[in-house]
């Protein structure tokens, strides 16, 4: 089991340069006391779509995409529903792809943005 299973991500379209996920919100993926999902969740969707794009366009020649950089900021809370996440490519390179995620509510509301650098090693 991957960690992104363990959360809950849910793959809905995965390429090199756009990859989309959901996930239902449940009480685990709360931050204690809040009622909001955790933070922490939202980079996780975030460097889990940038790999999986990487990863789907670089594993054919044998390397390996790795979570290097990841800048992820809250904009509008999330408290149940699903959350909805788009990852775009924005450069792809020798040794790192950079791509930028943007993370919706039910609303369509942007909630959460993030730019994630990956890096691409040998296997």
């Amino acid at each position: 089991m991957s960690f992104d299973a363990l959360y809950g991500l849910e793959l809905t379209d995965c390429s090199g340069s756009v990859v989309r996920g959901r996930i239902p919100v449940r009480s685990e993926l709360l931050a204690d006391g809040s009622g909001h999902v955790h933070g922490g969740v939202y980079g996780a969707i975030a460097e889990g779509l940038a790999a999986r794009g990487t990863g789907a366009a670089v594993a054919p020649e044998g390397r390996l995409a790795v979570g290097f950089s990841n800048l992820t900021t809250t904009l509008h809370p999330i408290t149940a529903g699903t959350i909805y996440a788009t990852a775009t490519s924005r450069h792809r390179g020798r040794t790192t792809w950079v791509w930028d995620v943007e993370i919706s509510d039910d609303e369509q509301r942007r909630c959460a943005v993030a730019r994630v650098t990956i890096a691409v090693r040998d296997a």
